[in-house]
């Protein structure tokens, strides 16, 4: 059983817990009270037969905080016609096919849904359920027709469908509690129907009282990139640039604010046919009519370049030109084409924008992938804000109705209730990317956000409304504050990824393991021997964190790949077969297993783990050895027993824990040796016996948890150190 319960209070994401279960709910104690705002049911059947206590217990909590309930009814293979629900004065028919839906516009359920006119033509499936109430607690939220095929439903037959084939089937209902006090909305079918998706953030918002309402503004703009460029035969007219007018004023008038975004190459200004560069000459007599922003002069993916200084070249000339016939070119917003250098991030293209053109922000499609479109993210880089940017279904190729891809009926799916349409109803904010070919020939693009900006305005309550890229930016990273840090992916886990990625940059100068700590256990002795051996190389020193990097755990990951990466040798340039980085701070570092995960998927980890009651006294002598006042002022005794009413000097140390050295010496060049610093493998006395004792019961839960990690991962080997320091308070396995 999968029970969906969505919790109180997320007014701008709906947040939700799933669980799993057999025959338990998720906890409904005191401590939860209040805390759900809606229980969802995948499978309305779990719910009717759950056992009596269970039953009792969530049908109590839901009418004692006024908490409502969504179900589904699932495809069945038995046919039920008439069937009571167990408990209700409701009945279910299943296994229908169904046709012609349409909305109840009294329900006080629609929010974000319009009862708009009647969505024609068959549904979805073969499986439909509908209800047949017997209460006045039931209202109708949705209605559908029979289906009965090309024959037409049976002559003769008896019963109620027969007597009456057009008579409208209930397929939402909603129970308004009267029965026994608790509001519900029950679908007969899921959400493969896209009218169902919509109602069901309808009435999660319904039945939370508001509280899991998502907002019904939804910020939309469309860039036309590759503005001058095409082929003769595919470009602009005048008369195309006048019905791109016309339909921005049209546009305008459902979407305030609303401007076409139009990306220039200047080079290819005046390259078409005597017609075409007409269009060119009406596109700049009204360029205060649209938004601009800058493309690449000469069409060229920025990561070819390896040389900023022609890459700003390229730029200048693009600006210039802008200046030269009257484009804006304050926009603050740019594109590279094919996405090229954003995602992969190639660092030169950042630089150049900012000098050049002073941008402030970007879009790409390709972060953290291309697909799904619905997991597509933004991310801040360089200052630089990175939107994701969404596709309409129109690419440069799209250009006639007859090449469309399963032809006008497949487009107008998409419009009608599809991908685009659901695009920019659950998106709060939408760029959608679009070509000049798109807006010449059929024009198919003014078709198609005309045609579903007038179907969401028919079929939802949503504001549309636009604005400029910069200011999109600014409200985007406002309502998801979380996606402004990079997650930095692995190029070469993505085709499309390695195909916009520099040529001079390759995967096998990304480390093969990484030695990821604790500090004071010896990373260091370990980074120098593996450095020893003539298959491994390690990174090269840094002049801040010497022979760390710390670019997992820090402000240095903001620097991005291309700053990590020039830490590793090159590999034509090495005899090594790996490359590993040591890191101490990566062992406790909060974000460093999801940043290394998806950098370095197949990477190796090494740590080394000692008794931790040592290790703290390991970092009680280091701080002494380096001038600590407070360690040098108090025993290692005084500063693990530190209370909280201890000095604050004494308590900020104790919160830090977290015969010769014993080391050998690497040989050089001849007779010269190389050995660890003075501060490695330093000597001082043993801890006294009182203190150990009273660590190693401290530490007493978090070391049995290591014999169960262990364990658990398949090791037969538990280290000394761990068997010791459990000796005298359990025993070892």
């Amino acid at each position: 059983m999968r029970v969906v319960a969505l919790p109180n209070g997320c007014n701008s994401v709906v947040w939700y817990k799933v669980e799993v279960a057999g025959k338990s709910l998720p906890v409904l104690t005191n401590f939860d009270k209040g805390r759900y705002g809606v229980f969802v049911f995948e499978n309305l059947g779990k719910y009717l037969r759950m056992d009596k206590w269970n039953r009792e217990l969530l049908d109590k909590y839901c009418r004692e905080y006024s908490v409502g309930l969504v179900g589904f009814n699932p495809p069945s293979e038995e046919t039920l016609v008439g069937a009571q629900l167990r408990g209700f004065p409701l009945f279910l028919h299943t296994n229908l096919r169904l046709r012609d839906a349409a909305l109840n516009a009294a329900s006080p359920v629609l929010r974000l849904t319009r009862a708009g006119e009647t969505v024609r033509g068959p549904l979805v499936g073969e499986d439909w359920s509908v209800f047949s109430p017997n209460h006045s607690t039931y209202e109708a939220l949705e209605w559908a027709v029979r289906d009965w095929g090309p024959e037409g439903p049976p002559h003769g037959g008896e019963g109620e469908e027969e007597s009456d084939p057009k008579r409208p089937l209930i397929t939402v209902i909603q129970d308004h509690g009267r029965l026994d006090g608790i509001e519900r909305v029950l679908f007969g079918s899921g959400l493969r129907f896209w009218l169902h998706k919509l109602l069901f953030l309808d009435a999660i918002s319904y039945l939370s009282h508001g509280q899991l309402s998502v907002s019904l503004t939804r910020h939309f703009l469309v860039d036309i990139d590759d503005i001058f460029v095409g082929e003769r035969g595919t470009r602009l007219t005048r008369d195309d640039v006048q019905a791109l007018l016309a339909t921005q004023k049209r546009l305008q008038q459902m979407v305030p604010g609303f401007r076409f975004n139009l990306g220039f190459s200047g080079k290819y200004f005046h390259h078409g046919t005597a017609e075409e560069n007409l269009g060119d000459d009406m596109l700049l007599e009204n360029a205060d009519q649209f938004l601009w922003f800058g493309h690449m002069w000469n069409h060229q993916q920025p990561h070819l370049y390896d040389n900023i200084t022609q890459l700003e070249i390229d730029m200048t000339l693009n600006r210039n030109f802008a200046k030269e016939h009257g484009i804006p070119v304050d926009s603050g917003y740019s594109i590279a084409p094919h996405h090229s250098g954003v995602y992969p991030v190639h660092e030169p293209l950042y630089e150049a924008w900012k000098r050049v053109w002073g941008v402030r922000a970007t879009s790409t499609e390709e972060y953290p992938h291309l697909r799904p479109a619905r997991l597509r993210r933004g991310f801040i880089h360089r200052n630089i804000m990175v939107l994701p940017r969404q596709t309409c279904g129109l690419f440069t190729h799209t250009i006639l109705i007859e090449r469309y891809p399963g032809g006008r009926a497949k487009l107008d799916e998409a419009i009608q209730g599809g991908e685009l349409f659901q695009t920019l109803a659950f998106n709060p904010i939408n760029v959608f990317m679009t070509h000049m070919s798109n807006y010449g020939n059929d024009r198919l693009a003014l078709y198609t956000f005309e045609s579903v900006v007038k179907f969401l305005r028919c079929w939802t309550n949503l504001r549309l409304t636009s604005a400029p890229p910069l200011q999109l930016g600014e409200k985007y990273f406002q309502m998801y504050p979380e996606e402004a840090d990079p997650v930095w992916g692995n190029p070469c886990e993505d085709a499309r990824h390695k195909r916009i990625w520099s040529s001079n940059k390759t995967c096998e100068q990304l480390p093969r393991f990484l030695v990821i700590g604790p500090q004071k256990t010896g990373t260091t002795a370990l980074y120098t021997f593996l450095s020893m051996h003539p298959d491994i190389s390690s990174n090269f020193p840094s002049p801040d964190t010497f022979e760390e990097i710390q670019f997992f755990n820090g402000k240095n990951y903001y620097r991005g790949l291309d700053w990590y990466m020039s830490f590793f040798p090159v590999p034509k340039n090495s005899t090594a077969r790996y490359l590993f980085e040591k890191s101490a701070t990566y062992f406790d570092g909060d974000l460093v297993p999801k940043r290394v995960h998806a950098l370095l998927p197949h990477a190796k980890l090494v740590t080394i783990l000692i008794s931790p009651a040592r290790r703290a006294y390991s970092w009680y002598q280091h701080m002494r050895a380096h001038g600590d006042a407070v360690a040098k002022n108090y025993t290692f005794y005084e500063v693990v027993t530190a209370s909280d009413t201890s000095p604050k000097n004494l308590r900020e140390l104790r919160n830090r824990y977290d015969p010769k050295k014993g080391f050998f010496c690497q040989v050089t060049n001849g007779d010269h040796t190389k050995c660890l610093g003075r501060s490695k493998g330093r000597q001082y006395p043993p801890m006294d016996e009182r203190t150990y004792k009273l660590l190693q019961q401290f530490y007493l839960s978090h070391n049995t948890a290591l014999v169960k990690l262990l364990k658990r991962l398949g090791s037969r080997h538990v280290p000394q150190w761990l068997k010791d320091d459990l000796s005298d308070t359990v025993v070892a396995p």
